[in-house]
């Protein structure tokens, strides 16, 4: 659409899809879709990213490696300063290095390191780019899991035979609204998370869902050490727990469930394998230490009164227990997903509609709808020739430990000797945890790759740096699994500076190392997405659905697909437990795991169990650091994009990520609403700014993710984060020998309050960049991009 000299193009994001405002090849606005009944705030800060002057202008090289060579002065990154090349120089830099150290150290020593959150985009999608052109290479060392879920990613299926119902696979919205009485949320519904989703939506309805089931007369529990993790109008009782003791919460439920008769024997006989084991581990048959109500309040902080009510209110309704990703990114993160399951099963109602266990409503924008019965479109990457791959949050004990044997889901396995790293997509310097260690780790590489387009902390601490595209100057196809729509992402704006797309860097990349055709497979851009689509209307088809040609959807925009509902975790189970048997070695929900026994593991036994965090509220070293750190999603970005957008920075204080604390514990320390404050354990420090809240429970500290690493001196272990990044904090271990997952939310701090002058942020600006010569770069004659 053409409007004075204004075009609306067509797009979409994580945070949904929108119509791009357009003059002379400027962003003046962003639109959401007009269906969209909740758009999420974070679409303001589109221009602003776009735009910024964080945004890498050219292909850059670090000067020390350009100087000295391959793992010359690996100290140095982060704090070097970086020269400006052609693309013909870097290209060239990278094709050689990536060739010397195949031919040295085989494939397995390079990593590609990316996340999935790097575009909306299907095709333009830098984790699935990245993959395809290093298979094509010969392969990497790879990842496993993800960040957000990877503790649950390994349990389930070892329960109930499959990850899905962590992933989004659970009963739709529709039938919770119709049938279920109470609804107890561990770690809430958070439907500020609800705000994203990676393949992008159109409409974000997790409010406007929530709102009618609570009409209809569903009463709700928050369990969280947050009260707004559960949005107002839901009314919600708040158990303010302990972080970390949700387990130990739910155990004592069980036990009131069952000592009181109110349990379901038949269910558990039926449907479940294991009940005899772990009703003598609740019962303290095995341990001599029951599972009681008493028990439970000691550890959670919750009046033991209070839990026998709710075990009983559980017991009289048709009940949903639901928890959070964030619950089991923690110690033994395992168990409150795997305790879940259990107490439903002792309730008896896993497969009715209404009830059971669901995880990760208001997560994610898509949650809690169908997914629609055919594949998203994806651009294949091929096999991976090595098989080498790690545990996704393991990257620093990979990088740190080359040789080093691990412990995984079964495997016994040896981390890699990586001597590349190359990334494109994500930011390990937002979602990995003790940054610190990170920086340490991240100095063992002799060469580290990085695509982005903004510099970002993982650009300044890279060798080479090439620059990329945002989602605005390029084509796309955008696409849920879940969402009704498939977008069409059409370019808004030509390339800034030399930015280049990250496709078009690996067909040249390709080109010089041999494999060009087979990457490309003669396709474009626009023919890899017309190809794609094809792809996804065909098997439509397969499915009695029809989607509109190529041509008509470029078009039009979108395309949309038929709405379905109705589904009821597990209920094929329930329905015909012998003719529709779980992927489990018993075809049953698995309460006492033998093949976990097998494994031998004493952080994750063959069965739910409460084990004690290495730091909680309850441990020795609160003496010395006495606030729970809860460093959850943030409202005012994507964990850190968008941080330099005016979202973001309008929650700042005196240019810091805030923090909230309780008033009460504020007052002990002399800190005000609106201090600055040096929040610090023996792991590291950064800045914050305090805001006061009675909606956090005494003795937590709540710091969101995702503010950029800035420190005081960049490339200095232990320096000062000036800017507010939680993972300055966080503890780096895996949550067990099992998952191996992130373990964020196990992590406790001191604040104090902060005297000295303010360092100044400068996180948003580029690096130091100088010529060959040592001198300033000159930014007058930029080179065009080819």
């Amino acid at each position: 659409m053409v409007t004075g000299g204004r075009r609306r193009v067509p797009h979409s994001s994580h945070w949904g899809a929108f119509a791009a405002e357009v003059t002379a090849d400027r962003l003046v606005a962003v639109h959401p879709h007009p269906d969209d009944p909740e758009p999420a705030e974070l679409l303001a800060s589109i221009p602003d990213a776009l735009d910024s002057p964080a945004r890498v202008a050219a292909p850059s090289v670090r000067r020390g490696w350009l100087e000295h060579g391959p793992g010359a002065t690996s100290d140095r990154r982060g704090a070097d300063p970086f020269v400006e090349v052609s693309w013909d120089e870097a290209l060239d830099l990278v094709a050689a290095e990536l060739t010397r150290v195949r031919a040295e150290h085989g494939n397995a020593a390079i990593f590609g390191g990316s996340y999935g959150w790097s575009s909306a985009g299907r095709f333009h999608h830098a984790k699935t780019q990245l993959g395809r052109f290093l298979n094509g290479f010969g392969g990497c060392t790879g990842q496993v899991h993800n960040y957000s879920y990877a503790a649950a990613s390994a349990i389930l299926p070892h329960v109930v035979g499959t990850a899905g119902p962590t992933a989004g696979e659970v009963t739709s919205w529709d039938v919770l609204e119709e049938h279920t009485g109470l609804w107890v949320m561990f770690g809430g519904t958070p439907v500020k998370n609800a705000q994203v989703e990676a393949g992008g939506v159109v409409r974000h309805d997790a409010v406007e869902r929530l709102r009618a089931i609570r009409a209809a007369g569903t009463e709700f529990v928050l369990v969280s050490p947050l009260r707004d993790d559960a949005p107002d109008f839901l009314d919600a009782r708040w158990l303010a727990v302990r972080p970390n003791t949700d387990t130990a919460l739910m155990l004592g439920l069980a036990h009131t469930l069952v000592v009181e008769g109110r349990h379901d024997e038949e269910f558990l006989t039926r449907y479940c394998t294991g009940w005899d084991q772990f009703r003598a581990y609740l019962l303290g048959e095995t341990d001599g230490r029951a599972k009681s109500a008493d028990w439970a309040a000691r550890i959670a902080d919750v009046p033991a009164p209070d839990i026998v009510a709710l075990a009983r209110r559980m017991a009289a309704h048709r009940t949903l227990i639901s928890a959070t990703w964030s619950l089991q990114r923690a110690d033994h993160g395992e168990q409150p997903f795997w305790m879940a399951i259990a107490l439903a099963a002792v309730l008896g109602q896993i497969g009715l509609p209404g009830g059971g266990f669901g995880f990760a409503y208001g997560d994610a924008a898509s949650i809690g709808h169908r997914r629609y019965p055919f594949p998203a479109p994806a651009l294949p990457t091929g096999p991976n020739p090595t098989d080498s791959w790690i545990p996704v949050a393991r990257i620093v004990d990979m990088l740190l430990n080359p040789g080093g044997g691990y412990d995984f889901d079964g495997e016994r396995r040896r981390y890699p000797d990586i001597r590349l790293v190359y990334w494109a997509g994500g930011n390990p310097f937002h979602h990995h945890q003790d940054l610190n260690r990170l920086v340490e780790g991240w100095r063992r590489p002799e060469t580290v790759i990085v695509h982005e387009p903004w510099w970002t902390p993982t650009a300044r601490y890279a060798d080479i740096v090439l620059p990329a595209t945002t989602t605005l100057e390029r084509n796309d196809l955008g696409a849920s699994s879940r969402d009704r729509f498939l977008l069409a992402m059409h370019q808004v704006v030509p390339p800034r500076g030399q930015a280049r797309n990250d496709h078009d860097i690996f067909v040249d990349l390709a080109g010089r190392l041999g494999f060009r055709e087979t990457f490309t497979e003669g396709r474009d851009e626009l023919g890899w997405i017309r190809h794609l689509y094809d792809r996804t209307r065909t098997a439509a088809a397969g499915q009695g659905i029809t989607l509109p040609d190529f041509d008509t959807f470029w078009r039009d925009g979108q395309a949309e697909i038929p709405a379905s509902g109705g589904r009821v975790l597990l209920g094929d189970f329930r329905a015909d437990p012998v003719g529709r048997p779980l992927r489990t070695p018993s075809g049953r929900i698995e309460l006492w795991s033998q093949t976990i026994a097998d494994f031998g593991y004493d952080d994750c036994p063959p069965h739910p169990a409460w084990l004690e965090p290495r730091e909680w509220l309850g441990a020795d070293l609160a003496t010395r650091y006495p606030l729970h750190l809860v460093s959850n999603q943030p409202r005012t970005r994507l964990h850190g994009q968008l941080d330099m957008g005016r979202v973001s920075r309008a929650s700042k204080i005196e240019g810091r990520e805030p923090c909230r604390m309780h008033p009460a514990d504020a007052a002990e320390r002399g800190i005000g609403d609106g201090d600055v404050v040096r929040v610090h354990n023996d792991r590291g420090a950064c800045l914050a700014g305090v805001r006061l809240d009675p909606a956090v429970r005494r003795g937590v500290l709540q710091l969101s993710t995702g503010a950029w690493y800035d420190p005081l001196r960049p490339g200095v272990l232990g320096a000062l984060d000036v800017h507010g990044n939680a993972n300055t904090l966080t503890a780096d271990h895996g949550t067990s020998r099992l998952g191996q997952g992130p373990s964020a939310h196990s992590a406790l701090v001191e604040v104090e309050l902060f005297t000295g002058p303010l360092p100044p942020i400068t996180v948003f600006e580029p690096p130091p960049l100088v010529g060959r010569s040592g001198r300033p770069a000159n930014h007058d004659q930029e080179e065009s991009a080819p």
